[in-house]
């Protein structure tokens, strides 16, 4: 959908990767299997709190403390406890939306063993999810409202998980790169 603005028209994109998940033997840190759910990307356009990409500002850590927050009060409202936001899987998040929003990588879920792998944590079992939009003026809110409205990331989100990391990034077209990594760790 287009918007008209004080800037002209703006197109606001959402895109989501299917959600990605992995599940370990207890104790092991590498995974055995990766299941993945719809390869296919869903791409959605609305309207709602649009503005002109070169007009909002992006704070990452903001935005990655919303996405957790709202998370939480999603899990919350379901009776799921909440999740632990830990900030070695932050940091490999963070580098996936980074590369995704340099380019060096596409945005997929390419490199989702290598990223958990990285953290030095044992976990059971792992999971992904991925968005990037343009020209939200809450670009964390609109990456939600998209993994809630999608089977695959809800199942991430409402997954038994007991740790998380979020990371995201800006590109200097204003393309903002979310990735929310959930471990279960323990047993």
């Amino acid at each position: 959908m287009f918007r008209q603005t004080a800037f002209g028209i703006a197109l606001s994109t959402l895109v989501l990767a299917s959600g990605m998940s992995s599940t370990d033997v207890i104790g092991q840190t590498s995974t055995k299997k990766s299941h993945k759910s719809d390869h296919n990307q869903v791409l959605s356009m609305s309207s709602r709190r649009v503005t002109s990409p070169p007009a909002v500002t992006i704070k990452s850590t903001d935005l990655e403390r919303s996405v957790f927050d709202q998370i939480n009060r999603y899990r919350a409202s379901r009776g799921l406890p909440k999740l632990s936001l830990n900030a070695r899987v932050s940091r490999q998040a963070r580098i996936h939306s980074q590369n995704m929003a340099n380019g060096k990588v596409p945005f997929s879920h390419q490199g989702f063993r290598r990223r958990v792998n990285a953290i030095p944590i044992r976990y059971r079992s792992a999971a992904e999810n991925l968005a990037f939009n343009l020209g939200y003026s809450d670009p964390a809110e609109e990456a939600v409202s998209g993994w809630l409205h999608s089977p695959g990331h809800l199942a991430n989100l409402k997954g038994n998980y007991n740790m998380t990391g979020i990371g995201v990034a800006t590109n200097k077209e204003g393309k903002v790169y979310l990735t929310q990594i959930f471990l279960r760790t323990g047993r």
